[in-house]
């Protein structure tokens, strides 16, 4: 992934994006073309210190075929993104961009054995599980033991021993005090959450701004507010 130096992200602020996150797309290339699928996964790390992606797939996924151990797998974890206008900028003669973070996380992909697959069924759903408090977690052992015997035999479980990690936040840190309060103050304005997602981040990045009235009212804003 091409990253500018301003937007590239260290290591450890990768991973733990990437680890927050829990859910990218894990793409490979079986000599003609790639072969990709989204999926949730959670991190951990090797007694060398690692980091490994782990994740399921359905038996019939052709990625299955690909993790010989060997080739590189790349895992595209993507969070929020958004649009920005050059109309929402202080200064003059800007274009059009996209704002966004992004971690790419790649390396070698082994297929796990039965036992370390039922370990990561429970890491994995306690992960999510979590997310849900004050609900009562779910586990497997809600579950009859011929059911989860049959859902174990319709997955392959996988990891990724990770040894590249390439982040991209790409969150506007090239542009001036004024023309980066002026965007976060735009896109927090906006009705997608992801917008917003956005301009939090870029406050949290330069929080010593005047957020309040960096943003220019624009034509059509004024427009609406006349009556």
């Amino acid at each position: 992934m091409y990253t500018p130096p301003m937007f590239k992200s260290d290591r450890a602020a990768g991973l733990a994006f990437a680890e927050a996150r829990g859910f990218g797309t894990v793409c490979a290339f079986d000599g003609k073309k790639p072969t990709a699928s989204p999926l949730p996964f959670y991190l951990d790390y090797a007694d060398d210190g690692t980091p490994r992606a782990a994740f399921h797939v359905a038996r019939g996924n052709p990625l299955i075929k690909l993790a010989d151990g060997a080739s590189c797998w790349t895992l595209a974890v993507n969070g929020a993104d958004a649009y920005v206008s050059p109309d929402w900028y202080v200064s003059p003669d800007q274009v059009p961009t996209w704002l966004y973070q992004t971690v790419h996380l790649s390396g070698t992909v082994r297929k796990l054995s039965d036992e370390e697959l039922a370990v990561q069924i429970e890491v994995l759903s306690a992960k999510f599980e979590a997310w849900l408090a004050p609900k009562p977690p779910w586990t497997s052992s809600k579950m009859t033991a011929g059911r989860l015997d049959a859902m174990k035999k319709a997955i392959v479980g996988l990891v990724l021993h990770v040894e590249e990690v390439d982040g991209s936040f790409k969150l506007n840190q090239h542009k001036s005090d004024a023309d980066h309060a002026a965007i976060a103050s735009a896109l927090m304005r906006q009705p997608d959450d992801a917008a917003q997602k956005i301009g939090k981040q870029m406050v949290a990045l330069r929080p010593q701004l005047d957020y309040t009235s960096a943003m220019p009212v624009s034509a059509s804003e004024q427009s609406r507010n006349v009556p």
